[in-house]
């Protein structure tokens, strides 16, 4: 029905925006000016600009910087994007105490630049953007108070042993982009990240499931990865993700767990340019299905829709057929005519591309 899936549409929302509005609400709520120490401190840095109606923040990016100037006491928000800098020392975040924002995207920062103790001492920070720089590995020590690491497009090819242990508070760790290898987990990698929402490690150079994600792991995203199989029960582990995606992989049938991807939890589910050549095992509640462009010749009625599925014409098919809304299977060997079951069972869902 249109309310059914008007209440996924907001669901689908709720829980893809749900990392950022938690930390939003928490950066933008309002405090009293004796917090900003507005009169005691409203010095500029010569390179940056400091607009007088948002006191807390400092705009440093596109300036040819190469190195960090002094960070005024006042500051939440600092932005450092698209410099030429090399180094995060200690000094310059001396009197930084109250922020919660950095961004240093587009920089030339090694981990041989980043001073220890520079990040770990900012003890409020929430965000932090180290996207395009020339990492070698995830930085550390890192504040406990962190809630969002942005490390794309780096040389990430190293996770040292502890580097999450603290990071109870994180919600989203974007690894996207980066150079890890399966060798580059351990079983216990990423404990510690208890409240972890979002694991991105699309376009790496992975064959394997990363092992023992965070349990509370609900967008796992694996796009154009080398990814050939699934190990049994492996979404045991994480028994809340709802999105999971895959596309761009070497995924075969011989390769999936004998329960294929049939998770209660898993609401959309992308499975586009692999090399399957069936329809898998999916769950009731799985609302959308990206089989796009794999091998598929033929597909299995029971899989898509229930065993039950032909209604009398007066009956709301869409209150008694499959709850899956969003079905892609173009790009595939699926040779015509379709036969007329699998023609109704289509008819069932909302949005059909073959």
């Amino acid at each position: 029905t249109m309310a059914a899936r008007l209440s996924f549409i907001i669901w689908v929302l709720f829980v893809t925006d749900t990392v950022w509005t938690r930390s939003v609400r928490q950066v933008y709520e309002v405090h009293d000016p004796e917090d900003w120490s507005v009169h005691h401190d409203f010095d500029c840095p010569t390179e940056c600009f400091c607009p007088p109606s948002f006191p807390t923040a400092l705009y440093c990016e596109n300036r040819g910087l190469k190195e960090i100037p002094a960070i005024p006491s006042r500051i939440w928000y600092l932005y450092l994007e698209n410099n030429l800098i090399e180094t995060i020392p200690e000094k310059p975040f001396e009197n930084a105490t109250q922020l919660r924002w950095i961004n240093l995207n587009k920089n030339k920062i090694t981990n041989y630049g980043i001073e220890k103790g520079a990040l770990s001492q900012l003890k409020k920070l929430l965000f932090l953007f180290l996207e395009d720089n020339e990492l070698e590995e995830v930085p550390s020590p890192l504040p406990r108070s962190l809630e969002q690491l942005q490390l794309a497009r780096n040389k990430v090819s190293r996770i040292p042993q502890g580097t999450f242990s603290n990071l109870e508070n994180l919600t989203l760790l974007d690894l996207q982009h980066n150079k890890l290898v399966d060798n580059a987990f351990q079983r216990d990698t990423f404990k510690g990240l208890k409240n972890l929402m979002q694991l991105n490690m699309a376009k790496n150079a992975l064959r394997n499931m990363p092992p023992r994600l965070p349990a509370n792991t609900m967008q796992l995203f694996l796009d154009n990865n080398s990814i050939e199989g699934i190990p049994e029960n492996y979404f045991n582990v994480i028994p809340k993700v709802a999105f999971l995606r895959l596309n761009h992989n070497k995924l075969s049938d011989a390769g999936l767990p004998a329960s294929g991807f049939d998770v209660s939890s898993i609401l959309d589910l992308q499975l586009s340019y692999n090399q399957l050549t069936k329809v898998p095992r999916i769950n009731a509640h799985l609302q959308h299905l990206h089989l796009d462009h794999n091998k598929i010749q033929s597909v299995n009625v029971s899989v898509i829709c229930p065993a039950s599925f032909t209604l009398p014409a007066e009956q709301d098919s869409f209150s008694y057929g499959p709850r899956l809304s969003y079905l892609r299977l173009d790009g595939n060997e699926i040779k015509a005519p379709i036969p007329m079951d699998l023609m109704t069972c289509f008819r069932l869902l909302q949005a059909v591309i073959i």
